[in-house]
């Protein structure tokens, strides 16, 4: 089952290449992927999620909600398109790059990969690394 992916922005996004590349992290990571909702929004909606569950005033890249990772992945994340462009241009990376990014490294959230440490994040980062270059790697083939 693919994720449904969403966004409450106008901006265009890659839906369906969004949508496999959180499959595919589901699946490579050894899990099913089962209801799973990905929200492209603003900074507005991030900063209140942000705000009601984490006790954090202010937007951030994502926000991920993992229900269910047995028998399968259930689950939802909201990406903020104001902080990914803030963040792409901050890091000289494309729009697409940090897209893509971020979208991994909450897909990895999903499946359990958490950040809170030094060692999490090098483990997460080196994480997404390797997906990102599988996704440019199957969109060449």
């Amino acid at each position: 089952m693919l994720p449904e992916i969403h966004t409450t922005t106008k901006r265009e996004l890659p839906v369906d290449l969004l949508a496999r590349t959180v499959s595919m992290v589901i699946e490579r990571e050894g899990f099913k992927p089962g209801e799973v909702l990905g929200i492209y929004c603003g900074d507005r909606l991030s900063r209140s999620i942000n705000r009601s569950y984490l006790s954090h005033d202010y937007p951030t890249d994502t926000i991920t909600f993992c229900y269910e990772r047995e028998p399968r992945i259930d689950g939802e994340f909201y990406i903020s398109l104001d902080v990914i462009g803030r963040n792409a241009r901050r890091f000289d990376v494309t729009f697409r790059d940090e897209l893509l990014r971020v979208t991994i490294h909450s897909a990895l959230h999903l499946v359990g990969y958490e950040d809170a440490t030094p060692e999490e994040r090098e483990r997460m980062t080196a994480r997404e690394e390797y997906y990102l270059s599988a996704v440019y790697a199957l969109s060449y083939e």
